[in-house]
């Protein structure tokens, strides 16, 4: 089945150059390293063996940060390589981790190019975040006998019916995996449906829990909250996807008909979305900033456009309540801890099958509630507006399911530690 898989791969080259040559344009930094996509990256020094961390977007980069810094404290000797399937993820791994590893890429899974990503890192420890399986990937770890451990390994029920289609050759990918922390009872079970050793999974949690909130975030926070207005109600709709802005610009009109001095902050979840997603507000008729140029801001300005990467948890930390994108449209729905963690209420749509476990956590505390359309939406933003003890203990509810499911990191090493470099 490998096999059949790699000539189907070697068939698509010709969509995957083009793939490429496409993010190439859009992006000048991706454009300058596109040889990494097939291998070709600087070698580490003879003998300096590095721990590999894969995390293919910025979700995955938020999940694998406070894992970098447990394994960098354990092992400050030894270089960290980190990769990333997307642009966005590479952004957001240099923004979070800086001199900690060095990030590169992700080689398509052609057999020569992921030997020789292997043979230039030198990996002696490979840790892949969540549902990234790639055979060939796989079986060379397992050639070159680099211990590889799935950690915050994770299948949504929507995805494991595409998987059982090639249970075949997603067993003997499972095959060359040494482990699999699974972050939930129902995610260690369809792992091992799908042929994973059930010896070699153990249930632990997610690392997402453990991102501790920096001092210096709730200072930019603070910082943020002078600037737009600390009287202001401000209210954050993040990680957005196309077709959710027009029911969240369709809410704030009815937001704004009772707390005309709100703000609204838009956070598009994609950079190519920004300069889109600012022109719709203003067709709109919204006096609309962007973050680019905050210089224009004033008391008038009703909805603030976030075109940045890496800046949104402190725009969650200025805002009084958080709407989560991609829930309102079937995407899976976003990190919702991000705003929790700081104790602020959370508002998502009916689309979170990526959340499922952390969504249902908060929804029955009350730290966070379901909204369907606009009208819910601006209903539970105005009540919320419009009670401020509500909304603190919903905040805070919120921050105590965070802090409640944290560990996840400690019990990852115990699981690690069997395949720590010497």
């Amino acid at each position: 089945m490998r096999s059949l898989y790699t000539f189907i791969l070697y068939l698509a080259s010709p969509f995957l150059l083009i793939h490429v040559g496409w993010l190439g344009l859009r992006n000048p930094h991706f454009r300058q390293r596109w040889p990494e996509r097939f291998g070709f990256l600087p070698a580490v020094p003879p003998g300096q063996h590095t721990i590999w961390v894969h995390a293919a977007s910025v979700g995955e980069v938020q999940a694998a940060t406070p894992l970098i810094h447990a394994l960098r404290e354990r092992y400050p000797e030894r270089p960290f390589v980190v990769t990333t399937v997307t642009p966005t993820g590479a952004k957001q791994a240099e923004h979070r981790l800086g001199d900690d590893a060095v990030h590169r890429f992700l080689p398509f899974d052609f057999p020569s190019a992921v030997e020789r990503f292997l043979k230039r890192i030198q990996p002696a420890l490979a840790v892949v975040m969540e549902t990234e399986l790639w055979p060939n990937l796989f079986a060379a770890c397992h050639r070159r006998g680099v211990p590889l451990v799935l950690v915050n390994a994770r299948i949504s029920e929507r995805s494991i019916l595409w998987y059982q289609r090639v249970a075949s050759l997603l067993r003997t990918t499972l095959s060359n995996v040494s482990a699999i922390a699974a972050q939930s009872r129902e995610d260690a079970e369809r792992f091992i449906s799908l042929g994973a050793d059930p010896c070699k999974v153990v249930v632990v949690g997610s690392t997402k829990f453990d991102n501790e909130v920096p001092t210096e975030l709730l200072e930019q926070a603070a910082s943020l909250r002078r600037f737009f207005g600390v009287n202001r109600p401000v209210w954050i709709a993040a990680s957005t996807h196309e077709g959710e802005e027009l029911i969240i610009l369709d809410a704030f009109e009815e937001i704004l008909a009772q707390h005309a001095s709100s703000l609204l902050i838009i956070a598009p979840r994609h950079q190519d979305r920004f300069a889109r997603v600012a022109g719709l507000c203003e067709r709109r008729g919204f006096a609309t900033v962007k973050a680019s140029q905050d210089s224009t801001y004033d008391m008038k300005t009703q909805v603030f456009i976030v075109d940045s990467l890496g800046d949104l948890p402190a725009f969650y930390g200025t805002s009084d309540i958080a709407f989560v994108g991609g829930s309102l449209v079937p995407t899976g729905g976003h990190n919702m801890l991000e705003p929790a963690s700081l104790g602020i209420p959370v508002l998502m749509g009916p689309h979170v099958f990526n959340f499922r476990d952390i969504s249902q956590w908060l929804l029955e505390v009350e730290g966070a509630w379901i909204v369907s359309d606009s009208e819910e939406l601006a209903s539970k933003v105005v009540s919320l507006f419009s009670d401020a003890s509500l909304r603190n203990l919903a905040g805070e509810k919120a921050r105590q399911v965070v802090r409640a499911h944290r560990g996840a990191v400690e019990r990852i090493l115990a699981v690690l530690s069997p395949y720590f470099p010497g």
